[in-house]
Order: structure tokens, then sequence, then C-alpha cells
């Protein structure tokens, strides 16, 4: 059974050289972008927390490990599901960016099905970014309402993929999440999931917590 969320977590601010060699494929790497796109999904979402990217490989040699990240997203004149290196994405992105390490209880579960879901996640590659999906994701007052829910509720679908969405589906495929609509998900509620170690690490921009981080059961 999955422990009660961590009522208290403490957040650190360091360099990535300090603790590349700590980071572990699963582990949620969590952005909060300057752009307009990114300050409009922070005042619907209420969170500091805009994007989202999973790892998904680290080098056997811990001497110069470079981690590799998979996530839905527009960058570098691209769009879609690409693999990016974290140490470029750390030195070149507009705002802040955490890391959120899993717990050992949720790592050892990740572990057990890490073949599955990282043949999953590469087999996501290329596919377009879901645009309309993201804005409805992020907007769900109306969800509840005849009619209305259907301007903001997302039905499930992977032929296209905004970032929490291909994350949460990341975790279904992990075993860290169950019964989830992986299209509802937005960056916040990833973050919130009591599947984190409690100390998590800012590894770029000005020093900013992430409100109601890892307090809530999966599922």
């Amino acid at each position: 059974m999955p422990k009660q969320p961590t009522l208290m977590s403490e957040f650190h601010f360091k360099d990535y050289q300090q603790l590349k060699h700590l980071i572990q494929a699963g582990d949620i790497i969590a952005f909060g972008g300057n752009s307009i796109f990114s300050r409009w999904a922070k005042l619907t979402t209420r969170s500091v927390v805009t994007h989202l990217a999973i790892v998904i490989e680290t080098p056997s040699s811990q001497a110069n490990p470079v981690h590799q990240i998979i996530e839905a997203t527009c960058y570098g004149g691209n769009s879609g599901v690409m693999i990016n290196c974290l140490h470029e994405r750390i030195e070149h992105y507009d705002g802040n960016i955490w890391w959120l390490p899993l717990s050992e209880q949720h790592r050892q579960i990740f572990n057990l099905n890490k073949s599955e879901c990282l043949a999953f996640l590469r087999a996501q590659l290329n596919k377009p970014y879901d645009i309309w999906q993201l804005f409805a994701s992020t907007v769900d007052a109306t969800d509840d309402l005849p009619f209305f829910k259907y301007i903001s509720y997302n039905v499930e679908d992977f032929s296209e993929w905004f970032c929490s969405e291909l994350v949460a589906a990341a975790l279904r495929m992990g075993k860290l999440l169950h019964t989830i609509n992986a299209s509802e998900f937005t960056p916040i509620d990833i973050c919130r999931l009591a599947i984190y170690q409690a100390n998590y690490t800012q590894l770029r921009g000005f020093k900013t917590p992430i409100t109601g981080f890892n307090s809530v059961l999966p599922d």
C-alpha cells in the first residue's frame, strides 16, 4: 500500500553539476516558463509549474552523465514528442526548473515496469503536439456542467500529446498510477502526486516552491 502523502516537503536550490549523478530514469523534471502562454497556464492552474518532462536515460558512466528527457513541447523550431538533453534545457530555458525524484518505494515499483514504460514512451516519438487538449486540460470549471463540459473535458486520446498527458500516461505504464484519464492531467496535478521524495530541488531560476507538492495520493 502507498504511504500517506508527505505533509511537509522541503526544496533546495542546487547546481545541476552537484547532483547529476543522483538523477534517475522515471524522475520528473518540472518547468515554469515566462512566455505569454506559460503565464496564462500559471493563471488558469493557479500554480508555478507550466511544463513537464520525464527522465528516460542515464548513461552507465557516472563520471560525466548526460541525461535524456522526453517531452511533448515546442522547442528548437520543432514541436511534438521529442528527446532532449537535460543539461541543454537547463542552460537555455527561460524560467524555473525543478527536479522531482521518485521516492524509494515508488522507484522500486517503476523499476519493475521500466522496460515497458520506456518502450511506450519511445513509441510516441514525433507524434504531434496537442495544443487544443492542453488548453482544455487547464480549464476544468465547466467539466461537470451539461453541454459546457464538452468544451473543457478531454477524452483520452493518444494520437497527439501535451506534456502532462504524456507524463501521466508514462506513470500509468510504470504502475505508479492506475485508473486515470491521462488527458485531464495538468502539470501541477503530476507534481502533487505523493510519489516523490520529501525533498525536491530547483535547478534553475528564482527560488520558488511548488505549492501542494507530494500531497495527493495517486488515483
